[in-house]
């Protein structure tokens, strides 16, 4: 059986951005939720804190290492598959790609070895601004990626001459038309994974009565953030659907479902959509509910599907990506909010007052990636079939490689991928079960400064 070589093209791409958005999501959020672990330390002086610093900063570097690494394997493919994109696109993409290892890379890796080793060997304050500092860096390594990503989506700033992109003006490519609206929407997102994963993590670890107070406090960090930013998410997501109905209006068709340009269109809760019959079958709708939403009026008009005929995304993926994504958000919300409510309010903190609570929040533990893997499927899969929106076409940048060479590079990178994730979570899994101070290099470090001492004397 012969597969479609552009086809595997396209999923070994996918294969390779799932794997490698888990772990940015997390160090981009983690980062700073242990800066701030490390300022409560430094001016608080509660050791709790840097019991939970000692512990979460392990996780951030086992996270940044598997993103640096499968971010590299990523960035081949845009020369082994998709070679068309440089050639066409290099001039803006190269550049923007640059700054990132100029601005966020470089500053990641000057002080990432002084917040990860220099606890003893710096003083509080310098490590407080290594540890800032890295922070900075990895939200500036977003900020140059998603200008690109945002770029392709809704370009601006750009001439094209013989088919090749040439920049007219760099604020206009980097603050294209999407960039505000998404990097804010993947920044939060970014933190809330974060705090979904301390919460679920840490309850995991007060089951389980490991480092006592430090835990609850993890916990209430991570409730506080998520009742704060779960809510902020949906408004920004508001704000970003707006921006995708202004210049993407056929994903946001995908997306609801619409095949036909109405006014008053209804939401679509549930739906089976199907291209060749160009309808939604079994479809549970809310009259009026999709204009309301999408354009903040009850007679606001939606595109439809056929008005973009052979230049629409495929349209189940995305319709289907959408509801998970929004329905995980939601859940994340009321999640969110009852968590800062028992543990802040109610004020509980043990294994038999909140036993319900610590097992609800042990399975959400990673329900952050589940609604950015679902979101990244909406915005990448919904702007198919360009690669650069309404510009250049995907299938025209792919290399000229057979079947077989495709699925074989898929085949291996799926099952490295796998025992990468398998490994990174049994990883997680082991951290949990020990406390802070003995995954620390601090106790080896300080038995050698003290046989040191020894010799000297």
């Amino acid at each position: 059986m012969e597969f479609d070589p552009f086809l595997l093209a396209r999923l070994q791409f996918a294969a390779n951005i799932s794997f490698h958005i888990l772990f940015p999501t997390i160090t981009i959020g983690l980062c700073w939720v242990l800066f701030y672990f490390r300022l409560r330390y430094t001016f608080s002086g509660d050791k709790a804190w840097e019991y939970a610093y000692f512990f979460w900063v392990k996780i951030f570097a086992l996270s940044f290492a598997l993103g640096v690494v499968s971010g590299i394997t990523m960035s081949f493919q845009f020369g082994t598959n998709w070679p068309g994109f440089m050639e066409r696109a290099g001039n803006i993409a190269g550049p923007l790609l640059g700054y990132e290892v100029l601005t966020a890379f470089f500053l990641e890796a000057s002080f990432l070895g002084i917040m990860l080793f220099g606890k003893d060997r710096v003083s509080n304050r310098m490590h407080l601004m290594a540890t800032a500092l890295v922070a900075v860096g990895t939200s500036f390594s977003a900020f140059w990626i998603l200008s690109l990503n945002s770029w392709m989506q809704t370009p601006a700033g750009y001439r094209l001459e013989d088919g090749i992109f040439h920049v007219e003006s760099w604020w206009a490519v980097i603050f294209n038309p999407s960039f505000p609206y998404r990097f804010a929407h993947m920044f939060n997102a970014s933190l809330l994974t974060a705090a979904f994963l301390i919460m679920g993590i840490s309850a995991w670890r007060a089951r389980r009565g490991v480092d006592g107070p430090a835990t609850w406090k993890v916990m209430r960090t991570g409730a506080v953030m998520a009742a704060l930013l779960a809510p902020l998410q949906v408004w920004i997501g508001d704000l970003h659907g707006l921006n995708t109905l202004e210049h993407q209006p056929a994903k946001i068709a995908a997306m609801e479902g619409v095949w036909e340009t109405e006014r008053h269109a209804p939401l679509t809760l549930f739906g089976f959509p199907d291209e060749e019959a160009r309808t939604t079958h079994m479809a549970i709708k809310v009259p009026g509910l999709a204009s309301l939403i999408l354009t903040h009026e009850w007679d606001g008009e939606i595109r439809g599907l056929n008005e973009f005929e052979g230049e629409h995304p495929p349209v189940a993926p995305v319709f289907w990506a959408f509801r998970v994504m929004v329905g995980v958000g939601v859940l994340m919300v009321l999640v969110g909010l009852w968590s800062a409510w028992q543990l802040w309010v109610r004020g509980k903190e043990s294994r038999e007052g909140q036993g319900v609570l610590l097992r609800i929040l042990s399975v959400m533990t990673f329900s952050g990636w589940v609604a950015v893997l679902a979101g990244w499927y909406v915005t990448e899969i919904g702007r198919q079939p360009w690669v650069v929106d309404g510009l250049l076409r995907t299938a025209d940048v792919v290399a000229d490689h057979s079947s077989a060479t495709v699925a074989g590079t898929l085949f291996g990178y799926v099952l490295l991928y796998l025992f990468l994730l398998v490994s990174y979570i049994a990883a997680l899994r082991y951290m949990a079960t020990k406390p802070a101070r003995s995954l620390s290099l601090m106790p080896q470090q300080r038995a050698m400064n003290a046989e040191r001492a020894q010799g000297e004397a």
